[in-house]
């Protein structure tokens, strides 16, 4: 093994896990799903990784599996892939000296106002106040099923309301 290499999985973790982090974060805004990237990512990539690859190879690797999982979390969450990652602009976000921050909060809030009265408020309960579909149903005052008829309408706006976004 070079200098240049990783001598085992651990030490691709170690060096890799907090710019992972940093960059999911700043992509999804929570730590929950975020961590739970991280670990997909470290998942998907420790097979087929080869610790005799340089560390830019390795990272570069790394980088492009994160790609694949975030499009994956926004297919699942919103069901249009609507993921980019920019080495460039996200850059910074992997940066272990700046503070971590995300805007997700804001574009979601932007997202929400855009959206009609009754979409916006059952996004709000479901997501944003993590009511269950029965309490967003009382609520509501409607049924169970009409819930998740009008979640799944209102996510297919947000999704395409956030169609020219980055996320």
């Amino acid at each position: 093994m070079g200098a240049d290499t990783y001598s085992d999985f651990d030490a691709v973790y170690l060096d890799n896990v907090t710019r992972l982090h940093r960059l999911f974060f700043s992509k999804v805004g929570n730590r929950p799903d975020t961590e739970d990237l991280v670990a997909e990512v470290f998942l998907a990539a420790l097979r087929p990784l080869r610790l005799d690859a340089s560390r830019g190879e390795v990272r570069a690797y790394l980088l492009a599996t994160a790609r694949t999982v975030l499009a994956g979390f926004w297919r699942r969450r919103l069901g249009a892939e609507v993921t980019t990652i920019d080495l460039h602009t996200d850059r910074a976000a992997m940066d272990p000296d700046r503070p971590v921050e995300s805007d997700a909060p804001d574009r979601a809030r932007a997202l929400l106002a855009g959206l009609p009265e009754r979409s916006r408020r059952v996004l709000e309960l479901r997501f944003l106040e993590a009511r269950s579909l029965r309490e967003t149903a009382q609520e509501l005052d409607v049924t169970v099923g009409h819930v998740k008829v009008l979640q799944h309408r209102a996510l297919k706006m947000a999704a395409t309301a956030g169609g020219g976004w980055e996320l």
